[in-house]
């Protein structure tokens, strides 16, 4: 593996970074493997000596890391699979709260996106109300057919593009080199987890790809009588600029002025929950971001989301593992609950379905020993996904991402109604998703779908069989002709293992002196 110098000087100030704020300062060396204990034990040397707990300063580390961290570790705190449930705590701490930029900067990059002044695009430009990692927002207004109206206008950050495309570069360089070393770094997919992490902050810079993901969530619960999304003006919005409708609401987090504005919170709660659900499960398109932030109350009582830079997808077959592991849950039916992870794929086949079924129901058998109220759905996934290692179930990102948004969303609803009762508040849009999917209509739609596929398959039945022939001639021709490798090809293979051993030992010298000037400071 050959990597940029550069980078390994980057990671080995991240890492002294997160070492000197005390991250690593509990891990039991015992548990890594030998090549991972010397490390550990010079991360603990340089720990600060204060005798809080070792993850306290975890979202300072991030915050001096800057803008890529931050997102880093936010999006970490979505994947309790790969980095534990108290990282997961200490992240969710973690504010993406940067310096505004001069409001200058802001108009120079709409003016530019346009090719029009500020003016001609807006009737109002105010200063920045809110700035994060990626871009932060305006408050103005627009005049045009319909009238004057109140808009927010998203603006990317300037630069922010070539730090990350940097940043990532090294994150990849650190997945790459764990998956090489640890077994339990390849099985959690390291290298997939960046790839996630860099497609999504790919689409969150690229504004109209938020836009159009708000598009089509809007057009989703359009008919959805308590909840709405803001609509986005498209003559204002590039690829460095976001503008869309201004939510005048009350956000979530303001309990005491949601109060006084004569709202019913444990109705707010519910109607949390079972939006989230009905989103997941009926359109298989959620907001993966739904903490109390980004959800208001509007003026109708209608629940308002913003910040659509992170959304998630469900396939079908995604939705009924949800469905029946919900309903198999609340009826006990453990055998059940283990044969949808096996016809899903979900876990290997060397496992039995009766093992895996015992494992599930020492985490079901205490659900039923308390009271509604007290049962945690987004535990129980927790607790569940636990499990799934157990038995070599390979990370699925949908679904924890989908898990992570289900603790947020049911958070939000239980500070809302602390006596929210989960199972209640979500079995009429399980039971609903179940009857029309899974029952008599599901039944005839499986069948609509299976005819569609087989004639799919009948239409590319030519072109499948004529490139099968095509492989099989060309086998022929090698059987026939032997494959030559040259004495060129030979050496030129031959040289490119030798590079790679030079610059594999060269890395190693690399880390011993970064070690010998952490330990002399």
């Amino acid at each position: 593996m050959i990597f940029p110098f550069g980078s390994y000087l980057r990671l080995a100030r991240a890492g002294f970074v997160l070492a000197r704020a005390g991250v690593f300062r509990d891990i039991d060396p015992t548990v890594l493997p030998a090549p991972a204990r010397l490390p550990l034990a010079i991360a603990k040397f340089i720990a600060k000596r204060d005798k809080g707990p070792s993850l306290a300063h975890l979202p300072d580390a991030f915050s001096e890391l800057g803008p890529s961290y931050v997102k880093l570790g936010q999006f970490l705190a979505t994947r309790p699979d790969v980095v534990g449930p108290a990282v997961v705590l200490a992240l969710e701490r973690l504010q993406d709260r940067m310096p505004a930029f001069p409001k200058a900067v802001a108009i120079a990059t709409i003016e530019a996106a346009f090719d029009q002044k500020i003016d001609q695009l807006f009737v109002q430009f105010g200063e920045p109300v809110a700035a994060a990692s990626i871009a932060q927002v305006h408050r103005g207004k627009v005049r045009d057919a319909r009238g004057e109206r109140d808009v927010a206008i998203k603006v990317l950050r300037p630069g922010v593009e070539r730090r990350f495309k940097r940043d990532l570069g090294d994150m990849y360089v650190a997945a790459h080199l764990a998956e090489y070393w640890f077994a339990e770094a390849r099985r959690l997919r390291l290298v997939e987890v960046v790839d996630t992490l860099a497609r999504t902050v790919k689409m969150e810079m690229d504004f109209r790809l938020e836009a159009a993901a708000a598009s089509e969530f809007g057009e989703n619960v359009e008919r959805d009588r308590d909840f709405r999304v803001p609509c986005i003006d498209w003559d204002r919005t590039a690829k460095d600029v976001l503008t869309l409708e201004w939510i005048d609401g009350l956000p979530l987090s303001d309990t005491d002025g949601l109060i006084a504005a004569g709202f019913d919170l444990p109705d707010l709660g519910r109607i949390v929950i079972q939006s989230f659900l009905r989103h997941a499960m009926r359109d298989g398109f959620f907001h993966a971001d739904m903490h109390q932030g980004n959800l208001f109350v509007d003026r109708e009582g209608r629940i308002a989301a913003v910040d659509f830079g992170i959304m998630g997808r469900l396939a079908f077959n995604e939705r009924r593992f949800l469905a029946e592991i919900l309903y198999g849950f609340i009826t006990r039916d453990y055998y059940r609950v283990a044969e949808i992870h096996f016809e899903a794929g979900y876990v290997p086949r060397v496992h039995k379905v009766e093992d895996f079924a015992q494992a599930i129901r020492a985490i079901g058998e205490p659900i039923h020993s308390r009271t509604a109220d007290q049962i945690s759905m987004a535990k129980l996934l927790t607790l569940l996904f636990e499990i799934t290692a157990i038995f070599d179930m390979k990370t699925r990102t949908e679904l924890v991402l989908l898990q992570k948004t289900m603790v947020v969303v049911e958070g939000v609803g239980r500070r809302l109604d602390p006596k929210l009762d989960m199972w209640s508040t979500a079995e009429p849009v399980v039971r609903d998703w179940i009857e029309q999917n899974l029952g008599l209509l599901g039944k005839v739609q499986d069948g609509a779908r299976a005819a569609s596929l087989l004639s799919k398959v009948a239409a590319n039945l030519p072109r499948a069989l004529l490139r099968a022939e095509n492989i099989i001639a060309q086998f022929e021709t090698i059987a026939e002709d032997g494959l030559d490798l040259s004495e060129t090809a030979m050496k030129q293979i031959g040289e490119a293992q030798a590079r790679a051993q030079r610059f594999g030992h060269a890395a190693l010298w690399v880390i011993a002196i970064l070690v010998a000037i952490w330990l002399l400071r």
